[in-house]
């Protein structure tokens, strides 16, 4: 079942599936966050506030706007 980081539940595991290259910034790229590597939903911040994730043993910090462009593939 496909959706995106932002609709991750805590602790649920997916695999990259696609992403738009112009939203998604430079930096995370180079961190790992690319098609077919395995997130993780680690914590949600209060208020809206960032992801905390782990993605291919990198773990990283983004925003909920940038979570919901980038695509998964949930992993049962």
């Amino acid at each position: 079942m496909q959706t995106t980081i932002d609709r991750l539940k805590i602790n649920q595991k997916a695999i990259i599936s696609d992403f738009d290259i112009d939203i998604i910034p430079l930096k995370l790229i180079e961190m790992g966050c690319l098609p077919g590597n395995k997130v993780e939903l680690l914590q949600i911040a209060p208020f809206g506030g960032p992801l905390f994730l782990n993605i291919n043993e990198s773990f990283l910090a983004i925003r909920l706007e940038t979570a919901s462009q980038i695509r998964v593939e949930l992993l049962q």
